[in-house]
């Protein structure tokens, strides 16, 4: 099993930016899909984007394209997702997931999971 630990989440204005970093360990994980996805108490689980252990991408909703970007670190087991011109509508708590299968945008495609990290967009 990866034990994934997510950080750089916060309070941010909008139009910021954050980059969040999710950490691997436990078995090689450079052969693993990684993805993230978000939460909010009042909304199911989303998927954000993934990324293949080649670096291939997928993102999720149309709100994140051209504002989110998902890369990816083996040699550091690091996954990252840097967030720009952030909207309050991005709060969420965000998760890492790691899982076999590329692309995946539904949760249950995923086995290891993060703890997450909370994002606050707000003036």
């Amino acid at each position: 099993q990866v034990h994934l630990v997510e950080s750089g989440g916060g309070l941010v204005q909008p139009g910021g930016s954050l980059r969040l970093s999710c950490a691997a360990s436990g078995p090689p994980v450079d052969i693993r899909a990684m993805a993230w996805f978000r939460q909010t108490p009042e909304k199911e689980r989303e998927f954000v984007a993934a990324i293949s252990w080649r670096s291939a991408t997928e993102y999720g909703p149309t709100s994140v394209q051209g504002r989110f970007t998902i890369s990816r670190d083996n040699a550091k087991k690091t996954v990252y997702l840097q967030m720009n011109s952030l909207k309050p509508e991005d709060s969420a708590l965000y998760y890492c997931a790691a899982g076999n299968l590329f692309p995946a945008r539904v949760g249950s495609d995923y086995r290891d999971w993060g703890q997450g990290t909370q994002v606050t967009v707000s003036s």
